[in-house]
């Protein structure tokens, strides 16, 4: 039985009761109230025609959420994976020469955006399956928060034409089109400002006023009858216009293998991106629930949401935070909640797909405006800042490496990603090392923190980092500088507690450390070891060489045998603990 469920997740949910089914049912219908014009709002942000974005809200919504591991997680079109989408496939459709909204612009781009949901699913799938959804580790949470607020005001400002009715180039330079859009604020269609900027306001109202209520889809649904009742369309607004009734054709993506290698890095980029929010909703989520979370899992979900989502023409899908949210709080027990939501998307593409025609562009503008406002959040990466400078300067530099290479997201977080890696080893080439002497209460600590004195024998250091190829060099000067200011010391005490790995590059600069200091009549002590450092030592012959009797689990033991070795109690106890002690500072 548990190997059916390891290939049918879903089989946990059964048998259901009444009331489990009730109240999937329940929160089935509320996520769709929210989905149907959020995903037609995304679809457009994507570059693709508003009825897309029902495509994506029908089977990858349902095959995530059957084959993923969380039981709320609301998957669909969500706004940053959009506009990776549209950042990924504009330029290309660009450099063909189309003209932006025309039926070639569209036959050119609608094949692109459904072979990127193909490659991301394929490179999400394959990540679940082997287990390998830790490589999103490399995208640190301080980059992840700069990219996501960059990109935040890249959606907004990429609105900003639609909600006031005028042209927007598209061009390799984003903020050069924003603005071209506030140059032409002079030709602005009032009553498309009109609709537009009250949706914005009252979206923004109700969510405050009366949370509860499905605002978006009130004003949606407002906005049709109004369009329809004044004739919107005939006073030259932009509406959705006819959307194909029926299920989309199923079929593999078309392959553009010439273009293939270059959509790569976008579908890498956008797989990543989209599985830290979509486990990220999921984990905060399980906090409450307390529902075990399987990142690999959730990754097979994921990647087959899109394969298969591909093949029913949508394009690149992620977790929702507002629907996952709207979903748990609905009451959903169950992934069935979101297949019940994929029914009713299904439903409104058979029969109810000519009540949207009427529905303005620019409300759609406000829905997706209204909905990134909440992913704008400046004080976490203050926050990245006071914790880490470095984890400061990577959220920044991401953040505006996103806005100066928009359209093309994806260098802003190669940038940053890349920086954050720098940074880190940066940082553990040099790391504290200590000079260490006896404090009153029998303890080692740093010297200079605490100003205490040391013995002209023993030299006891603190190496606070793994010794690998990028710092051992660090290591050997700090030993030999230490060596080097009391030249008749007779042992060198290294206190490992905090060397967690040893690579071959450590091991041989510890050889060749041992050797040159026997040579000068030092010998060179180690105590705290961890069992994987003693490990490679000992595959080694190294710690054959230092030698059983100069390496001891803790400081004490070390320093009681080289005293024994000198031969000398007193020296021991007057000079590394001193009867009378300077004032000390905080201990180091």
């Amino acid at each position: 039985m548990n190997s059916i469920r390891r290939f049918f997740p879903f089989l946990r949910w059964f048998p259901m009761d009444g009331q489990t089914i009730r109240a999937d049912i329940i929160a089935g219908i509320t996520v769709a109230l929210v989905l149907i014009p959020q995903s037609m709002a995304y679809a457009s942000l994507a570059g693709l025609p508003a009825y897309f974005g029902l495509y994506a809200a029908f089977l990858p919504v349902m095959v995530a959420a059957l084959w993923g591991s969380s039981s709320q997680l609301g998957t669909g079109p969500v706004a940053v994976v959009s506009l990776l989408t549209a950042s990924a496939v504009t330029p290309l459709v660009v450099s063909m020469g189309f003209e932006v909204g025309s039926d070639a612009w569209n036959e050119a781009f609608v094949p692109l955006a459904i072979m990127l949901a193909f490659m991301v699913g394929i490179f999400q799938l394959t990540l679940g399956v082997f287990k390998l959804g830790v490589i999103v580790n490399f995208l640190s949470h301080p980059v992840i928060v700069g990219f996501t607020n960059a990109a935040a005001m890249i959606i907004a400002l990429s609105q900003v034409n639609k909600i006031f009715g005028v042209e927007k180039e598209r061009s390799e330079f984003f903020m050069g089109d924003i603005w071209g859009v506030v140059l032409n604020l002079g030709d602005t269609h009032f009553m498309t400002l009109v609709f537009g900027a009250t949706s914005v306001f009252g979206i923004m109202y109700a969510k405050k006023k009366w949370p509860k209520l499905p605002g978006v889809l009130i004003a949606v649904a407002g906005a049709i009858i109004i369009s329809w009742a004044i004739g919107f369309e005939k006073m030259g607004g932009a509406v959705v216009g006819t959307i194909p009734e029926g299920l989309p054709s199923v079929s593999i993506p078309t392959f553009n293998m010439e273009l293939f290698g270059t959509l790569m890095t976008s579908a890498i980029v956008i797989s990543l991106i989209g599985f830290m929010e979509a486990i990220s909703i999921a984990k905060a989520m399980a906090a409450k629930t307390k529902e075990r979370i399987d990142p690999s899992q959730e990754l097979i979900g994921q990647g087959l949401g899109n394969i298969l989502g591909s093949m029913t023409s949508a394009y690149p899908t992620s977790g929702s935070f507002s629907r996952s949210a709207v979903n748990m709080n609905a009451g959903a027990v169950t992934g069935m909640s979101s297949v019940y939501t994929g029914l009713i998307v299904l439903v409104t593409l058979l029969f109810l797909t000519p009540l949207l025609y009427h529905l303005p562009k620019a409300v759609l503008a406000a829905v997706i405006m209204t909905a990134v406002f909440g992913l704008i959040n400046f004080k976490a990466m203050k926050h990245a800042w006071d914790a880490s400078r470095h984890d400061g300067i990577a959220s920044i530099v991401t953040f505006l490496a996103t806005l100066a290479f928009a359209p093309h997201l994806d260098k802003g977080i190669i940038i940053g990603g890349g920086l954050a890696i720098l940074l880190y080893l940066y940082r553990t080439m040099s790391p504290r090392v200590a000079i260490l002497g006896r404090y009153k209460d029998g303890t080692l600590r740093d010297v200079k923190v605490n100003d205490l004195k040391t013995s002209d024998q023993i030299i006891a250091i603190r190496f606070d980092g793994s010794l690998y190829f990028a710092n051992v060099s660090y290591f050997e000067d700090a030993i030999l500088e230490a060596v080097s200011d009391k030249p008749s010391a007779e042992f060198i005490l290294v206190v490992g507690d905090a060397i967690n790995q040893l690579d071959a590059s450590g091991e041989a600069v510890l050889q060749h450390l041992n050797k040159r200091l026997k040579e000068n009549n030092t010998q060179i002590v180690f105590s705290g070891l961890k069992r994987q450092v003693l490990t490679v030592m000992r595959k080694t012959n190294l710690f054959e060489q230092i030698g059983e009797e100069n390496i001891f689990a803790n400081e004490d033991m070390a320093l009681e045998s080289i005293y024994k070795r000198l031969g000398d109690v007193s020296e021991f106890d007057s000079v590394n603990c001193p009867l009378t002690y300077p004032d000390s500072k905080e201990a180091g």
